[in-house]
């Protein structure tokens, strides 16, 4: 006998609330902890990671990241030693048991791990922890179906990520289009509803303001142009960045003693270039931050723009645990700070150089997660700047991908 579906729909709402709740929770916890380990490592007690960085004494700089890989990896070894930790998307999508524990003792490692410097992401660690709460929080709704379930589980991920930086639409976006790949409405409304609500509860420590601090200054429709002649570089950059990746990630993660001496050696290798380049520990936002200030040299951010991947692709190496999405995010703004810094030095022009850093990073983004309206928007939401400048993202995020496909197609015709 069929259930009635008006149950199963109220069932679903409670679910969707509950998640939206829980994955705002997750948010909250996994920033508190990251604020924590960041100041415990860099010995600060006010203002961003970079300042803390700076402030720090030279031993500290290379001390610090190396201990916190050591810590962080011997909690990997123990962990991985007695149970897997499956990834995220595959493990929603093939509807799989959702491994509550593990998900959040690696959340919590990945956060030790990036607080103390390693260049990941963050946004991995609340997406892992807002998918195990909302499982175990909707486990009581027994009329849920698969699929049901599945939605869920994506709505609770990108929420968690809209939670962390402020982003209700990317959030949701998250959910639907990455995660799901889809546009049905039940599955709209609930990420919608549920990044809202989570990015709600993020507010206590986000004050629902940007991520990133959008510069007062002059900016002008010409930019338009220079979007579509950055679609090259992001893609290049993109491709490259997936293709470094790729290589790192080892094909199985690593179990083994290992992993303390490799992780605490990645994090010297970090501490000791973060004496040149402060804005290169953690995730990357250091590295946008001073793209939108203006504050680097062409020099400078050709230098980011090689070494803030190939760190990323060290961490990998060594057996740790990460998001990609801000590293790529700082890889594209590099690049895109990088070439309008060299226009402006060749030509002599004034370029704006936080409108073009940040389309670099919508374009890069575009590329290495393939969703470039997405990437456009998540790129505007963490600065909110004027938002004609939305379009510029999106030029150059659909651009690139553009870009990509086709050569995805001439691809097999060529090698034929």
């Amino acid at each position: 006998m069929a259930r009635p579906p008006a149950r199963r729909n109220v069932d679903f709402f409670c679910a969707v609330v509950i998640v939206g709740l829980l994955a705002g929770v997750a948010g909250l916890a996994t920033t508190f902890v990251l604020r924590f380990v960041q100041h415990v490592t860099y010995n600060y007690s006010f203002g961003a990671l970079l300042a803390g960085v700076a402030a720090s004494s030279p031993v500290r700089r290379a001390v610090g990241p190396m201990i916190g890989g050591a810590v962080a990896a011997i909690g990997w070894w123990i962990l991985r030693s007695r149970a897997d930790v499956p990834p995220l998307a595959e493990t929603i999508s093939s509807r799989k048991r959702i491994p509550r524990l593990a998900w959040s003792l690696d959340a919590l490692l990945q956060v030790l791990l990036v607080g103390s410097g390693a260049s990941l992401g963050r946004e991995g660690a609340p997406r892992q922890f807002a998918a195990a709460l909302g499982d175990f929080g909707t486990a009581w709704l027994r009329r849920l179906s698969p699929g049901d379930r599945e939605v869920l589980l994506a709505c609770a991920a990108g929420a968690g990520l809209g939670a962390v930086y402020a982003v209700p639409l990317a959030g949701a976006l998250f959910s639907v289009r990455i995660l799901l790949d889809t546009w049905q409405p039940r599955a709209v409304g609930a990420a919608f509803m549920s990044s809202a609500l989570a990015v709600a509860v993020g507010s206590a420590i986000t004050r629902d303001q940007p991520n990133l601090q959008w510069p007062i200054g002059e900016s002008t429709y010409l930019l338009t142009a220079h979007g579509l002649l950055l679609a090259p570089v992001a893609l290049a950059v993109g491709l490259a960045f997936n293709r470094l990746m790729a290589a790192a990630r080892p094909a199985k993660p690593m179990r083994t003693w290992v992993l303390v001496p490799a992780l605490a050696g990645a994090g010297l290798v970090m501490g000791i270039c973060s004496h040149r380049w402060p804005e290169l520990p953690g995730n990357g936002r250091s590295v946008l931050t001073v793209s939108l200030a203006s504050g680097m040299t062409l020099l400078s951010a050709l230098a980011i723009l090689a070494l803030k991947p190939l760190l990323t692709a060290l961490f990998l190496r060594a057996g740790g645990a990460g998001g990609m999405l801000t590293p790529s995010l700082a890889t594209g703004a590099a690049a895109g700070a990088a070439l309008v810094l060299a226009i402006n030095w060749a030509v002599g022009t004034h370029l704006h150089v936080p409108a073009v850093s940040l389309a670099g990073a919508a374009g890069v983004l575009a590329v290495t997660q393939g969703s470039p309206i997405w990437a456009a928007i998540f790129v505007w939401e963490l600065a909110r700047p004027p938002l004609w400048l939305f379009l510029l993202f999106l030029l150059t995020a659909t651009s690139a991908h553009g870009l990509n496909v086709l050569l995805k197609r001439r691809g097999p015709t060529h090698s034929g």
